[in-house]
């Protein structure tokens, strides 16, 4: 039955991203994973606060924006909606794991995406009609494509559980007491190499740091990270798709520091 509020599942299979194994063969995507969209509420500014819960079956993953290489990076769109000027998906912290020898940075058990959707006229409905792609992961993965359909009221109460997911961010380089971040950029090969020198107290044991640049088509690698002091330097390469040229802004770039205490967001960096 469709309701005013509804997610619809399927599972994707696709080449080289479902192993062949006999599991493959009897599995329910229901038996994995849950979806359910969470109305939210309509704030005094008159943009609208909503969130996807993802509720995930014991030893089944899924995955943060950035989510190493193996991963499959959400992807929302939006573009059957109506009375929607701009959205911004906002990504609790997520874990950082090994898998096979490579980093897994993304979510096990449940998590709710929040949704911050700026309507075009603040106080009529949006109709809210899209697809969310996603992946989730055991010994098999599994892409999965989510049909949104949902008219939010320019009303509504506070939920407690998108609320929390807003709660539950990185540190803003201000808050961790970030100092200055500078980094270098260096020809390689087939792309560019970009270190990072990083001002700013230790986040907590054996840091992890994540490059992200504007241009999803560029591949970036496991980043590098070793700190001394205060400062804590991390470098990855940049490869852009063959044949394809790599203009790097360094204020575009953006850089995670993962710790045991801390995740902090940095946005951009200088050249000295």
């Amino acid at each position: 039955m469709k309701t005013p509020f509804s997610l619809l599942l399927s599972g994707l299979t696709a080449l080289g991203l479902l192993a062949p194994t006999a599991q493959a063969d009897v599995l329910a995507i229901d038996d994995v994973v849950q979806a359910e969209l969470l109305p939210g509420w309509r704030q005094a500014d008159g943009t609208h606060m909503a969130g996807v819960r993802i509720s995930l079956a014991p030893g089944w993953k899924t995955y943060w924006r950035a989510p190493g290489d193996a991963g499959i990076p959400p992807q929302l769109s939006l573009g059957g909606s109506e009375n929607i000027a701009a959205t911004a998906t906002h990504w609790p912290k997520p874990s950082v794991s090994e898998q096979n020898g490579m980093r897994v940075i993304g979510y096990t058990d449940q998590v709710v995406f929040p949704l911050k959707i700026t309507p075009k006229k603040k106080d009529a409905p949006i109709q809210l009609s899209g697809n969310l792609h996603i992946g989730v992961c055991e010994d098999v993965c599994i892409p999965v494509n989510l049909t949104l359909s949902a008219t939010l009221p320019p009303s509504g109460s506070k939920s407690a559980e998108i609320s929390a997911g807003l709660s539950d961010r990185a540190q803003t380089a201000a808050e961790a007491g970030v100092r200055s971040v500078v980094c270098e950029i260096a020809p390689i090969k087939d792309g560019m190499r970009v270190t990072a020198r990083i001002n700013m107290p230790s986040a907590g044991g054996a840091e992890v740091t994540v490059f992200e640049v504007p241009d999803k088509s560029v591949w970036v690698s496991e980043a590098q990270s070793q700190r001394s002091g205060k400062m804590l330097v991390a470098s990855a390469d940049l490869v852009p798709e063959t044949g394809s040229a790599l203009v790097l802004n360094r204020k575009d770039i953006r850089i995670s520091v993962f710790g045991h205490s801390q995740m902090v967001d940095i946005r951009g960096c200088t050249a000295k």
